[in-house]
């Protein structure tokens, strides 16, 4: 069964090597979801002392629990596409009806550079931030592991 939802999206990012092909690979697949649910984990275990590097960590589970669904489905973000291709490329194909669970992410991707390359201006991240968007995160590894056996190779 060919996923059909968001192809023209997917095919103008191979065009413009915002994404590139690759093998699928489920096994590859699972291991990078397996990864963001210790993410999670480790996240929760260092957020009272480094809400920094915990931020990090959730912002991480959830990025590579995207990018395993473009991973099963052949797909890699290039250089060029980063962080977003990630997010324009999953959005295009499961929002609607998904979004809901999807959008965080892209909010979750600006603090994250904000935690990283920090302006003076930036609030410092909590233990509450890490803990209130490890509940994002981790519904978005939900879903991606839900939908693997549903998306098949692009």
């Amino acid at each position: 069964m060919r996923w059909n939802q968001g192809r023209e999206v997917i095919d103008r990012m191979l065009g413009g090597s915002e994404l590139q092909r690759v093998p699928a690979s489920r096994e590859h697949a699972d291991r990078l979801i397996r990864q963001a649910r210790n993410h999670l984990v480790s996240a929760d275990e260092i957020s009272e002392d480094d809400p920094a590097g915990g931020y990090t960590l959730v912002y991480d589970a959830a990025r590579k629990a995207l990018t395993a669904v473009l991973e099963n489905q052949g797909l890699r973000p290039t250089t060029r596409g980063g962080h977003l291709a990630v997010y324009e490329a999953i959005r295009a194909q499961l929002d609607p009806p998904l979004g809901q669970v999807l959008r965080p992410f892209d909010r979750m991707r600006r603090r994250r550079n904000d935690v990283e390359y920090p302006p003076t201006d930036a609030p410092l991240i909590s233990a509450d931030d890490v803990r209130e968007d490890a509940t994002k995160a981790a519904a978005i590894v939900d879903l991606s592991e839900h939908v693997l056996d549903q998306m098949s190779p692009f």
